[in-house]
């Protein structure tokens, strides 16, 4: 009997993501509790709101971001469109974009360069 595979349970695949939104937050345009509150009541599990369960949770280790932990299968690009649709909302789209982070699993929510829009304007 050489070389015999074992077969088991296959380690469940666990997914940590990170948005940081510390920009918006120290300027006071931008409400965590609310942002998390939105993520808790929209995030789908098995095509259900409000089935978080132990399979998704959301926790903020610190005053400017939001981490999402997931056992179920879930996407990094659905956090942004959940993210967008939240910024939508609160009518900050126009002023903030979500990028991705230097991580690979992170996003970073950043202002507009409306600034520079503004110098050129009134160079002309």
């Amino acid at each position: 009997m050489p070389d015999q595979k074992v077969r088991g349970k296959k380690k469940s695949d666990i997914k940590k993501f990170v948005i940081d939104c510390t920009k918006p937050v120290e300027d006071e345009i931008f409400d965590m509790a609310s942002f998390t509150k939105y993520l808790h009541d929209r995030i789908k599990v098995k095509g259900k709101t409000n089935n978080l369960g132990d399979d998704v949770k959301i926790e903020n280790p610190t005053d400017g971001s939001v981490e999402v932990t997931a056992k179920a299968p879930f996407s990094k690009r659905y956090l942004k469109y959940l993210t967008k649709r939240f910024l939508k909302g609160q009518s900050l789209r126009d002023y903030i974009r979500v990028i991705a982070g230097q991580q690979k699993n992170s996003y970073v929510l950043k202002y507009f360069n409306v600034h520079n829009e503004e110098e050129e304007e009134t160079a002309e």
